[in-house]
């Protein structure tokens, strides 16, 4: 890994979109940083990672507005503590690696566009749902998520796009499909990462998808609704994302799919030391001055979920 202040540089189309769009102002950075760094030091209850091109992630996904950033920044390590079923055991091992090489999480290797956004491609259909669990798998997406915050200015300064192919997904992964859990990512996706999704493309959904997907965008906020699509053919996601921004599987020239998972193989293989230090970060409630922050705080599940029956 860089040095703790070194900060990768931008290329000449994402510098002119985070100055134009997130505010980012060069000149300024270092100060902010140093901000940052002064305030995660008088926090008793907050053990937080510090390198400069991380924190960089957050003030970005704020749009620097500096209360904005400590605050996702707190929830991103409380979160630890209240989502236990995606950050316990969160190794890179036989698990994980099994799960990223059914090529059911992919990340392309081009942008849509030198400044746009970084495409994502999800396949649930693809995990074996008797050997793997949903939160399993959305484990290994928050880990590739931790290596894009490091890596990947586009998703960082652009966001990203996904698309979810429903193709193979059965009753097996539909019955995993968990309220609780969808109700958490939101809250996590909203609260405490600092990624832009700038649209969610669902293509290949049968028909059963779509009472779960009304249930889905009940849970969310009016502003990612807005960001869903459910497409019956293909032809109406090139409207978003061109057919050749697309791997070859899908008729594009975006790479393949056996390149993207032997990528992110490797990948994931050189953060192993990395994954085994993040356990020593996180938040200790007891120590935090004010209302800690737990399950009810966070997501409200309390009686949410009793009125949520699903007939």
């Amino acid at each position: 890994m860089s040095d703790q202040n070194s900060i990768r540089s931008l290329s000449p189309e994402l510098a002119s979109k985070a100055q134009k769009e997130l505010g980012e102002v060069p000149d300024r950075i270092e100060e902010d940083i140093d901000t940052l760094r002064t305030w995660i030091s008088k926090q008793p209850h907050l053990k937080a990672r510090q390198d400069a091109q991380f924190l960089i992630a957050f003030l970005r996904g704020c749009k620097y507005s500096l209360e904005k950033t400590k605050l996702k920044l707190d929830n991103f390590y409380a979160m630890r503590g209240v989502v236990p079923e995606l950050y316990k055991n969160r190794f890179v091992g036989e698990k994980q690696m099994g799960i990223l090489e059914t090529g059911c999480l992919l990340r392309l290797p081009q942008p849509l566009g030198a400044d746009g956004p970084r495409i994502h491609i999800s396949r649930y259909g693809l995990y074996d749902s008797k050997k793997y669990s949903i939160a399993e798998v959305v484990q290994v997406s928050t880990m590739i998520g931790e290596i894009q915050i490091r890596e990947d200015d586009n998703a960082m300064i652009s966001g990203f796009v996904e698309i979810i192919d429903m193709k193979g997904v059965g009753a097996g992964h539909i019955f995993q499909f968990d309220a609780v859990l969808v109700k958490k990512l939101a809250v996590l996706g909203d609260k405490a990462l600092p990624y832009r999704p700038k649209g969610f493309h669902f293509v290949n959904a049968p028909a059963s998808a779509e009472t779960f997907m009304s249930i889905a965008k009940s849970l969310m906020s009016e502003k990612i609704r807005k960001r869903f699509h459910i497409h019956t053919k293909l032809e109406s996601l090139y409207k978003y994302v061109p057919k050749e921004c697309l791997p070859a599987e899908y008729g594009g020239s975006n790479g393949t799919i056996d390149d993207v998972v032997t990528t992110w193989r490797e990948k994931l293989l050189s953060y192993q030391n990395f994954f085994e230090e993040e356990v020593s970060y996180g938040t200790n409630e007891k120590l935090r001055r004010g209302d800690a922050v737990n399950v009810e705080s966070l997501f409200g599940i309390e009686g949410s979920f009793r009125k949520l029956d699903i007939d």
